[in-house]
């Protein structure tokens, strides 16, 4: 799950980073009383989920005379088709340069990878192309308490050595935070010292009940719902519902969609042992989605019994047709009702996701 800014810099700010001094508001009217503490000058961020936010507007500089005006704006805009409902109001640093640190995990390497570079508040991604030896490496092959000195060296190459105790800091944090990413972007030095300019934080999901981290903001309405009934589930940008039993078979699926020029909606697996009321609440979950077109059924009866699949199925009732493949247990059975029902049945799940794909067109 993704912090939001404030959140992060809050962290980051527990575990001894230095961050600029700031407040969040919730409305243009508080600013009156933070801009008191924040100087002649300040930074006003919009506290969304999105990446970009500057290039979106979402990040400006005001002063007295213009910061509530300025606020206004941002507490009127929708950035990435989300609300500003915060905003984080911080003092304006007198940046002497600019640094790119960051923490995530290398599933590769089962273990961690820290990446820093000189040329910060860049688009990391494009310096990575356009400059890889601007960014500098160094993996934990185990999650250490501390970042070894030598790595420390190599990563800083130069930079002021006061960094280093800001690498360890921040490895700290990701660690204990069960972090997935911790970055800082850009980590700045001014002629008061070293400050996180800003700051990103990205919690596994996995861990958010150890983080006391109650409800995933990360998940739509919909995942939530397929959270509670169990399926794994996630949202995608296609018109192609998928149903599945089965990681790999839904995988397979999905890639046999992209195969014949298709896009999916979605990744559902209602796991082994599916019965009608599963199935029945798959199907429903799917069709809610107002972009899918068609819904393609892939199932393997072994646990799995294709008559139960077949009456959840009808029982959904949806709008979107639904193109079905089954195999294996009771299939015989499960395509009988299925057919006199009038769905349509295929025998391989190469026809079943063609005819979803020609559907959509």
């Amino acid at each position: 799950m993704k912090l939001l800014e404030h959140e992060a810099r809050k962290i980051f700010a527990e575990y001894g980073i230095p961050v600029p001094e700031g407040e969040v508001i919730r409305s243009p009217g508080e600013l009156a009383k933070v801009m008191e503490r924040l100087g002649d000058r300040f930074v006003l961020k919009a506290q969304v989920e999105v990446g970009g936010r500057g290039k979106k507007g979402g990040v400006v500089v005001a002063d007295r005379s213009s910061g509530i005006e300025r606020a206004s704006t941002l507490f009127g805009m929708e950035i990435g088709g989300i609300p500003v409902r915060e905003v984080l109001a911080v003092e304006y640093l007198d940046i002497q340069h600019e640094y790119y640190l960051s923490i995530s995990v290398d599933r590769s390497r089962k273990g961690a990878i820290i990446l820093f570079s000189d040329q910060g508040g860049v688009d990391i991604e494009s310096l990575a192309k356009d400059s890889p030896g601007a960014l500098r490496r160094a993996y934990l092959p185990v999650l250490m308490e501390r970042v070894p000195p030598f790595m420390i060296r190599d990563l800083l190459a130069g930079a002021p050595g006061e960094i280093g105790g800001v690498i360890n800091r921040h490895y700290t944090a990701f660690r204990m935070k069960d972090a997935i990413l911790a970055e800082i972007n850009p980590l700045v030095t001014t002629p008061r010292g070293l400050f996180a300019a800003d700051a990103k934080l990205v919690i596994d999901d996995n861990a958010l009940s150890r983080q006391g981290i109650v409800q995933n903001r990360d998940l739509t309405e919909r995942e939530r719902e397929a959270a509670r009934h169990g399926f794994s589930y996630v949202e995608l940008k296609g018109d192609i519902g998928v149903i599945g039993n089965g990681a790999g078979l839904t995988m397979a699926t999905l890639d046999l969609i992209q195969y014949y020029d298709g896009s999916a909606a979605n990744f559902l697996d209602v796991g082994g042992g599916a019965d009608q009321e599963r199935v029945m609440h798959a199907v429903r979950l799917v069709s809610q989605d107002p972009s899918v077109k068609v819904i393609v059924v892939n199932l393997l009866g072994g646990i799995t019994r294709c008559d139960e699949v077949a009456r959840g199925i009808i029982a959904a009732a949806v709008r979107q047709p639904i193109i079905v493949r089954l195999a294996g247990t009771n299939e015989r059975e499960g395509r009988e009702i299925l057919s006199s029902a009038g769905y349509r049945m295929l025998d391989t799940m190469e026809q079943a996701v063609k005819a979803a794909v020609e559907a959509t067109r």
